[in-house]
């Protein structure tokens, strides 16, 4: 073993660094300083295992192969957002909470209306998970998250019902009732931040409304949509809910927003490419909103972003693995992350897999355990959060 004691390591001069070989352990009480750059200054071709630090996101990141590409290390709430907890043990038990990092949370279906919940734990490739159940089949909801706990607003078992539902994201187990929207409604969008849940749309309405996720209770009335909208994209930034496209009476290219922490009518953010309705993918970084699939009316695999703190039109950012749409509705990403999960055509049990900071097509994620479309989808580490 070599060993470095040093009171601070740094390149001060040259292109290259000294290479280490074998096991390196640096025993200096400071600190060590590796090389760090933005996204964009990410090299593209470099061993798996380089380690960087990332200025743009503030963090960590690791290169795990030309596949999975750059991944940021992170740790919240006493877990890895990577993996599993730092004292806990991995397990295949079906009963316990494998895999605690950023977890997306996802159900429905409209051909077989299903109570039936699954998860994923968003850094670890694989197949999806029995999670709990939902207190009723429905289809055409919307979810939506904060750290610890995931809603699921609306739905329809033959007509739009009112009712929330919660679960608690860390925790394997059934939904419970949270409270009522202000009118059952169907085919909705949803978005959230660390505190607050928005509903908006649905049922041909133009209605949003709110929830503090943290209290069971009744929605309050929060503003309006610029019209009646179903099926719209949906994502959020710590301060930001933005809406995107969506259907009735016409098909809609716009994309509007608003403060989540402040009540009020939508505004002006930007357009789509082209009208786009009966969403596919909708992931968040904490800058960046990623949108693909849908309906144009053709059914398309392409996908666009937008950096949330400004305002404009989306641009291309790369295609997902097939043409999808009514992927179940809600943000569902790591910090880093976002994945698609099902949609049609039926039975669809496809989940993609994208690096939200970096534009490109998407890869293959792993399966869904049953159908998921027409459905809700949520996750603990969105970018609203």
């Amino acid at each position: 073993m070599s060993e470095i004691n040093a009171s601070n390591f740094k390149k001060e001069h040259g292109d290259l660094a000294p290479d280490l070989v074998g096991v390196t352990e640096l025993t200096s009480p400071y600190f060590f300083v590796p090389p760090s750059g933005n996204t964009a200054e990410r090299p593209s071709d470099c061993e798996p295992g380089t380690l960087r630090f990332n200025t743009d996101i503030g963090s960590l990141e690791v290169f795990r192969g030309k596949t999975i590409g750059w991944e940021s290390i992170q740790r919240r709430d006493g877990q890895y957002l990577g993996g599993d907890s730092a004292n806990s043990v991995t397990t295949t038990s079906t009963n316990s909470n494998r895999g605690t990092g950023t977890r997306a949370i996802f159900g429905s279906g409209e051909n077989h209306p299903s109570s039936t919940i699954q998860f994923v734990t968003i850094s670890t490739f694989g197949n999806a998970q029995d999670f709990g159940d939902l207190n009723q089949n429905l289809y055409w909801n919307a979810g939506s998250a904060s750290r610890t706990r995931g809603l699921i607003s609306g739905g329809s078992p033959g007509s739009g019902v009112d009712t929330i539902q919660f679960v608690t994201i860390a925790s394997l187990g059934n939904a419970a009732d949270f409270g009522n929207l202000t009118t059952g409604r169907y085919q909705l969008g949803a978005f959230s931040s660390q505190t607050r849940s928005v509903v908006a749309g649905g049922s041909g309405s133009d209605v949003m409304d709110y929830v503090t996720i943290a209290s069971e209770g009744n929605a309050v009335d929060f503003g309006d949509l610029s019209g009646n909208c179903v099926y719209p994209f949906t994502a959020s930034s710590t301060t930001r809910g933005i809406i995107a496209g969506g259907g009735t009476p016409s098909v809609k290219n716009t994309i509007e927003f608003v403060t989540i922490s402040t009540t009020g009518n939508v505004s002006d953010f930007g357009d789509l490419p082209n009208p786009r309705f009966e969403m596919g993918c909708q992931s968040t970084s904490a800058t960046r909103a990623v949108f693909g699939g849908g309906k144009t009316p053709t059914t398309v695999n392409t996908m666009e972003f937008i950096t949330m703190a400004s305002t404009g039109n989306a641009i291309d950012f790369g295609d997902l693995t097939r043409t999808t749409y009514q992927v179940p509705s809600g943000v569902v990403s790591s910090p880093t992350r976002g994945l698609a999960c099902g949609g049609y055509p039926s039975p669809n049990l496809v989940i993609d897999a994208f690096e939200i900071a970096t534009t490109g097509d998407s890869v293959d994620f792993g399966d869904a355990a049953a159908s998921a479309n027409s459905g809700y989808a949520l996750s603990s580490g969105h970018g609203g959060l």
